[in-house]
């Protein structure tokens, strides 16, 4: 289960409004407590697709690097990862599983349709390696 605050869940479908019709994307740090994901803040990133923003993301491997190491300094862990769905439904696409390589950790999406965030879901990624990956749809609580 992820839990997360009401407003690092505005925020995170706020940054998916202010970015239409793009993709947003950005990092949910907290921590863990027994299988759930406790979300104590998130990080927006500059999603660096130019090839194609509207329907792919991607986080620069050194901002991610720096957003580690800062929160690690207040405490917080990388739990997992959020992103926009401009007109499409806040579901996992093959490209996002493909792309998807933390282990345990969750992939919130939500669906923005005409410039309006509509609904978020969130899937945790688990597996051993890149052969037996999956998504599974996890429930959000909104603290």
């Amino acid at each position: 289960m992820l839990t997360i605050g009401r407003k690092e869940y505005a925020a995170l479908r706020m940054h998916g409004e202010e970015t239409y019709p793009h993709e947003c994307c950005g990092v949910l740090l907290g921590r863990m407590d027994g299988d759930q994901r406790i979300v104590t803040s998130i990080a927006r990133c500059g999603n660096t697709r130019d090839d194609s923003p509207h329907n792919r993301y991607h986080i620069d491997p050194r901002e991610l690097v720096e957003i580690q190491r800062e929160s690690r300094k207040r405490g917080e862990d990388i739990i997992g990862f959020y992103h926009s769905h401009p007109d499409h439904p806040a579901r996992w696409s093959q490209t996002d599983l493909a792309e998807a390589h933390w282990y345990g950790c969750s992939y919130a999406i939500t669906s923005v349709e005409k410039g309006k965030a509509e609904t978020t879901s969130s899937f945790e990624l688990s597996g051993n390696d890149e052969n037996d990956k999956k998504f599974s749809e996890e429930k959000i609580e909104i603290s």
